[in-house]
């Protein structure tokens, strides 16, 4: 099996061929997309695909970037939908200190949040972590229970912050970015991840891998992600597709 195991086909760059990209995405053999959502509305929209797609599953939550948007309704709504049966995670949450598009104590109060909010469901986090990995650990580390776990998306910390990544029992996944020749400190990150905590993503319709740099991208090109993973940790592609999907299966309860 092939799964992207983040995507957000909700995204308004796919509103005007939405369909087409799916039927696009299905005949290029990608068996399972897990779309995320960022925020209220996108949530809502990811659980309709989920609901309309057979292949497509759901994880809701709150972005830091809408962050300031989070409150006890949208919290009571989020758990609403988070009962859905293809509804496998929370996220995408957790901290940018990149954009700061939302105040950081306001970033780190729903981050908090939306831990408790999955260790009450039962349900594994999806991490959005930029320029803010102390302050994701630490957060994880004082608010999540034992059996909480997930995934760091689009991993973008160092080699030697894996082994903290590790000890709370997350996976780490990698994307696009795994294409680009300069980009070798994610190349590092990828060759000390062991194989069994590994998922591969597109995080599309952004990081569009190399061969397509700067067009849209979609989850047909996780391949290429597949593909540059392979090459870097010198083992073939079918073990890849093979460890991601058991490891994405594993971590999503699907």
């Amino acid at each position: 099996m092939i799964i992207d195991s983040h995507s957000h086909l909700d995204d308004k760059r796919f509103d005007e061929d939405r369909d087409q990209v799916i039927e696009k995405i299905q005949q290029a053999n990608i068996d399972l997309v897990i779309n995320i959502g960022a925020n209220l509305s996108s949530s809502k929209a990811s659980v309709e695909l989920a609901k309309q797609y057979d292949f497509i599953y759901a994880a809701v939550g709150v972005h830091p970037h809408d962050a300031s948007s989070y409150s006890e309704k949208v919290e009571k709504e989020i758990i609403s939908l988070a009962t859905h049966k293809k509804v496998v995670a929370i996220g995408e949450v957790g901290l940018d200190f990149h954009y700061d598009f939302s105040p950081r104590d306001i970033q780190l109060q729903v981050f908090i949040k939306q831990i408790k909010l999955a260790n009450q469901l039962g349900m594994p986090l999806i991490i959005h972590d930029r320029e803010a990995h102390q302050p994701v650990l630490e957060a994880l580390r004082k608010y999540k229970d034992e059996k909480t776990i997930g995934v760091f998306h689009s991993y973008s910390g160092s080699s030697e912050m894996i082994s903290d990544v590790l000890d709370l029992g997350f996976y780490l996944s990698f994307n696009g970015i795994s294409t680009f020749k300069n980009a070798k400190k994610v190349h590092n990150a990828i060759l000390h991840t062991p194989l069994d905590k590994l998922l591969i993503e597109t995080d599309s319709p952004y990081l569009t891998p190399a061969p397509f740099r700067g067009k849209r991208n979609d989850s047909s090109n996780v391949i290429y992600v597949a593909k540059a993973i392979a090459k870097i940790k010198g083992i073939t592609i079918e073990q890849v597709y093979e460890k991601t999907t058991e490891n994405t299966l594993t971590l999503f309860g699907m």
